[in-house]
């Protein structure tokens, strides 16, 4: 791990939407990624730079953090 990932450690984050999963699905691209963390029943994609997957060194099975940090976060009852 480089200087630069080191930077955030130990800082706190405003975002209210934090959900804790595993890592089910890493896709790497040439400049980006596409990561699948499972959260109960839901998965969630996230689409991040491949550079921050390798910094971050996010494999398959590992817990990670969610942040969704929206302006609009809307609700659908069925």
């Amino acid at each position: 791990m480089n200087s630069e990932a080191l930077y955030n450690q130990g800082m706190k984050i405003s975002a209210r939407n934090q959900l804790r999963g595993t890592v089910e699905t890493v896709n790497l691209g040439v400049v980006t990624a596409k990561v699948g963390v499972r959260v109960g029943d839901n998965l969630i994609e996230s689409v991040i730079t491949r550079q921050s997957v390798e910094e971050l060194n996010i494999k398959v099975g590992q817990q990670v953090t969610a942040v969704i940090k929206s302006t609009e976060v809307m609700l659908m009852v069925e």
